[in-house]
């Protein structure tokens, strides 16, 4: 296998194992660590909360060959996608944005927001063909999910927990 399809396939096996488990943690509506808020939504707003999560699953595995072929059409859409899938642009009712306000962790909906934001801006990208931007705004967007998941579901992912066991150190 040459490099190139390796980095590939690492790219993708670190970006779908965490997405997926935390899919799975909210669509089972469970939490590992009594010290961790378990989400308490409806079954519905947690049906499009995990329904947006395994859409972004696929669009983030979609970028990598997309980026390294320069697929620029297909960059351009799926980050278009990523950006329209935000939660707060569904067609919710007033009492299911009230209650997502009130279950979400303080913070989760800025970053949620600024993930967004950044798929929009790779899709602009795209739009100009600049691969040095579009890199930039997968690493951004990829940036936010370590963020999210290292602040709001470290007790699903050990390898982000401070001071743990797991935790690496080099010398």
């Amino acid at each position: 296998m040459n490099s190139h399809k390796l980095s590939r396939l690492l790219i993708a096996i670190c970006l779908f194992v965490p997405l997926q488990a935390l899919a799975e943690d909210i669509a089972h509506h469970r939490s590992d660590d009594s010290s961790n808020q378990a989400l308490q939504l409806s079954p519905k707003l947690r049906e499009i909360l995990v329904a947006e999560m395994l859409a972004v699953q696929d669009g983030m595995k979609s970028l990598i060959p997309a980026i390294s072929s320069g697929n620029w059409q297909a960059i351009a859409e799926t980050g278009r996608k990523i950006h329209d899938s935000y939660i707060m642009k569904q067609k919710l009712s007033k009492s299911q944005v009230e209650e997502l306000h009130r279950s979400l962790p303080g913070g989760f909906l800025e970053l949620d927001h600024s993930f967004h934001h950044s798929a929009g801006m790779l899709a602009h990208a795209a739009e100009q063909k600049n691969a040095d931007v579009v890199n930039f705004y997968f690493f951004k967007l990829n940036e936010a999910c370590v963020s999210c998941h290292s602040k709001f579901a470290a007790h699903r992912f050990p390898g982000f927990a401070r001071g743990g066991d797991h935790e690496e150190h080099h010398p």
